[in-house]
């Protein structure tokens, strides 16, 4: 949240009035009102007291935990290639039912969150997981095809609600220079998940080379994804929520379904400008189904797999770390910072698929397509390359995500708002994935698949690029985030008690 001068805080503290026979919080003790019933944490030099369990790195790190159960889990399934099943026929069509539903509901998931509230949202959201592991476990004793798929379509549902809800915490819990790294922290605990998600099918199939997991595995699985979906009830609604400067989340304080929908419309409307970054939201999961199937599956036994997954969701945390905290350099001013990074990611773009290109080259659908054909080990000659390009996949996956991310939190701190555009992505990200999955499974060529994912990618920079390079300010005036909510400055307003109070730097 950008800083209130302080000629303004004494103009408004002259306006509020005052009870002459009552000493306040602030006076007395030299830090804010706050709930009773919260245990605190006292910042050294700093001239407040806020609740730990409310604050916004315990809230994100709790956030991080639910998406590391739930989503980790699919990611880990998922990098398996074909759901961990030999053939990906039934992963590709119980996949392109998610991302159908999960593009329309997840487009309009940013209202339901800002109506039914993040905890609640969320929660709900983390059951579709539970429900989608399920039905793999069953299709392992029955081939029901048609479980698997309606599972994939709840999902599309559940998941909606769960990444606009994620959004929203991630995007406007932070302060303005510290948004880089709480996507940072984020996306490395949930990564994490897939990385032990990853450990329990490579521990079961280390000695294997077949073609699909056990039970075991896929029962590993849902017990994590349960734990997740009850992990949500133990978070705090975002309007109580406290930053370390005493200030609150931007919000609706009485949102109904009404002024949800409007207020959707209303940032189509006056942001119109965000429609140059739906390009990059489309092709943020584009590439997964390249990645999963054609590549990691395609080539590579069970147990090698395994471990190319577990090695792809590392680079993510290494990928994150780095983006993450760039992104924060605070001897750049932010608008300088946004430049510098889009330049970055063409380049990565460019040199790290042209080695896809290279390898892409050496094999095709129809070469790897029958149960007989030879699947590469981690013992084969010639394995370390790809291994290495594949992590540098999952390295780049986790700077394209990060900066997107970014990219929209540097827009706005509103939290109304930016559920929305937590819901634009992840709406238009799921259409994507539903359209590259259905390609998938009618068996398109495994270069063309290649070629639509660099193309892709490297066009959405491009286009993204008048946004990024016009629209994104070093601070976003505080008068401006109010207008699109019903709060006042006194509803959010930082409670540091006298002027230069030091900046307190927050840690998970």
């Amino acid at each position: 949240m950008a800083d209130i001068q302080p000629e303004k805080q004494d103009a408004m503290a002259q306006e509020t009035p005052h009870d002459d026979h009552k000493t306040s919080a602030v006076e007395e003790n030299g830090y804010a009102d706050r709930p009773v019933g919260w245990k605190y944490k006292t910042y050294r030099f700093a001239s407040i007291k806020i609740p730990c369990y409310a604050s916004p790195p315990f809230q994100l790190t709790l956030v991080a935990f639910v998406c590391f159960m739930c989503p980790g889990m699919f990611n880990a399934v998922n990098g398996l290639g074909g759901g961990g099943q030999f053939d990906a026929h039934t992963a590709d069509n119980a996949n392109v039912a998610l991302y159908s539903t999960f593009s329309v509901f997840g487009f309009f998931a940013g209202t339901i969150a800002n109506r039914l509230g993040i905890k609640l949202t969320l929660s709900l959201g983390g059951l579709g997981y539970v429900l989608y592991i399920a039905s793999y476990l069953s299709y392992n004793h029955n081939q029901n095809e048609g479980f698997v798929v309606f599972a994939g379509a709840m999902l599309g549902i559940c998941a909606g609600m769960l990444w606009a809800a994620q959004g929203a915490i991630m995007m406007s819990y932070p302060p303005e220079q510290s948004k880089g790294r709480y996507i940072s922290w984020f996306w490395m605990i949930f990564n994490l998940g897939a990385v032990i998600g990853g450990l329990i099918p490579l521990g079961q199939n280390i000695h294997s080379s077949a073609g699909n997991v056990t039970d075991g595995t896929y029962i590993g699985f849902l017990v994590l994804t349960f734990i997740g979906a009850c992990l949500a009830w133990t978070l705090v609604d975002a309007k109580s929520v406290v930053r370390s400067d005493g200030s609150h989340v931007i919000l609706m304080k009485h949102p109904t379904w009404q002024s949800e929908l409007l207020g959707l419309l209303e940032v189509l409307k006056t942001d119109i400008w965000i429609i140059c970054l739906f390009p990059m939201f489309l092709a943020s999961n584009w590439f997964y189904t390249y990645q999963f199937n054609d590549f990691n599956s395609a080539k590579f036994n069970i147990r090698t797999r395994s471990l190319n997954s577990i090695l792809y969701w590392t680079s993510q945390i290494a990928g994150a770390y780095i983006f993450g905290y760039g992104l924060d350099v605070k001897s750049v001013r932010r608008s300088m910072r946004a430049k510098v990074v889009w330049g970055v990611l063409f380049v990565i773009t460019m040199v790290i698929w042209g080695g896809g290109y290279a390898w892409q080259k050496g094999y095709t659908r129809a070469e790897t397509a029958p149960k007989t054909a030879p699947k590469m080990d981690w013992t084969s000659r010639g394995y370390v390359g790809p291994m290495f390009l594949y992590m540098f996949y999952g390295f780049y996956d986790a700077a394209w995500q990060t900066c997107v991310y970014w990219f929209m939190g540097a827009l706005t701190n509103n939290g109304r708002k930016l559920a929305n555009y937590a819901g634009f992505y992840k709406g238009i990200q799921s259409a994507g994935a539903a359209i590259i999955y259905r390609i998938d499974a009618l068996k398109a060529p495994f270069m063309n698949e290649f070629a639509s994912s660099w193309a892709l990618l490297a066009g959405s920079l491009l286009l993204a690029a008048p946004l990024i390079w016009t629209k994104i300010q070093d601070t976003v005036p505080i008068e401006e985030d109010l207008k699109f909510t019903d709060e006042t400055y006194e509803d959010v307003k930082p409670m540091i008690v006298g002027e230069g109070a030091p900046e307190v730097e927050e840690k998970v």
